[in-house]
Order: C-alpha cells, then structure tokens, then sequence
C-alpha cells in the first residue's frame, strides 16, 4: 500500500510569508517521522554566514534519537529543506557569532532546520569542513515567496523574525 504524502508549511511570521513543502518520506523516513511528530516548530530566523543561500532556526533537540543522516548532500538545491545535528560546542565557537543570549545556547544538541531558496550552496564551513545534511522535504508551491522573503532578511536582516514549521 502506498501512504499519502505529506506536506508541511514553513513561513516567516513577522513577513506573512509561506511555502507548501513535500516530506521526502521514501529518502528520510526517520528524519520525516522525527520532525513530523514534533510539528509544530519555530524559533528565530537566521540567514547562512556560510552555505550562501539558505534560511534556517536552531532548536532543541525533539526527537526522542538523533534520526541518522539519510538522503545526505552538501550541495542543497532551491527548494531542498535539510535537518542538521550540532552539539553545543559546535555551535559555541566566536566564528558563528550567536552569542550567549539565544535560545540554543547551553543546550548539549541543537537542530537546525534549513531552507534553501537559491543556487550555488556547498555547505563548508571554515572551522570544521563539509556539513553533510539530510534533505527531508521540497518546496512544492511558494519558494519564489519565500525566495523574495530570505533575500530581503539578508539585506533588511533578520532582528525579530520567526521561521514557523507546521503541518500543512
């Protein structure tokens, strides 16, 4: 039997903004159940220092195990939505420039929840090399929306502004 597809809707409170996203549940089964069962989710928008064109929040950990890398790329293309894992540390050095006052700080595992709206990505970080990520969805409606929306976050910035998960 084949199972329905899901779907998710990912946006930007402050600027009304959403896209419709397809789990990839046939290519990252447990990282699609992991973030499905913890929907809904949000938390503060960044824009990538590294990866080029890429949103993403960083929250605490949510499932009960890490899910293992699946459908893994460090070449996201626009539309992919990926699922990182970072320990505290990795994230703690003064290169990323969090600072102590967000909401991961002090947590020992960290999720971040990226969406890629643009070409020419290659996760590599300075400090640490290739990040491989899982790609878990696709956009399937709104990704010129939410293109516009990232675009104006890295000129306008991103102070105030909440990227939201839910089930669609």
């Amino acid at each position: 039997m084949v199972e329905p597809e899901r779907f998710v809707e990912v946006g930007l409170a402050k600027r009304a903004v959403a896209c419709r996203v397809r789990l990839l549940d046939d290519r990252a089964p447990l990282t699609c159940a992991a973030v499905w069962d913890a929907l809904p989710l949000a938390g503060d928008v960044y824009h990538a220092k590294y990866a080029r064109n890429e949103i993403y929040t960083l929250l605490p950990a949510f499932a009960g195990g890490e899910p293992p890398l699946e459908n893994p790329t460090i070449t996201p293309i626009p539309g992919d939505l990926m699922y990182f894992s970072f320990s505290d540390t990795q994230l703690g050095t003064a290169s990323h420039g969090y600072g102590s006052a967000t909401g991961h700080a002090g947590l020992s595992q960290v999720v971040d929840l990226a969406l890629f709206y643009e070409r020419n990505n290659l996760l590599l970080n300075a400090d640490t090399g290739f990040v491989p990520g899982t790609v878990w969805g696709t956009v399937v409606d709104g990704l010129d929306r939410m293109a516009a929306a990232a675009h104006d976050l890295w000129r306008g910035g991103a102070l105030g502004e909440t990227l939201t998960f839910r089930r669609a």
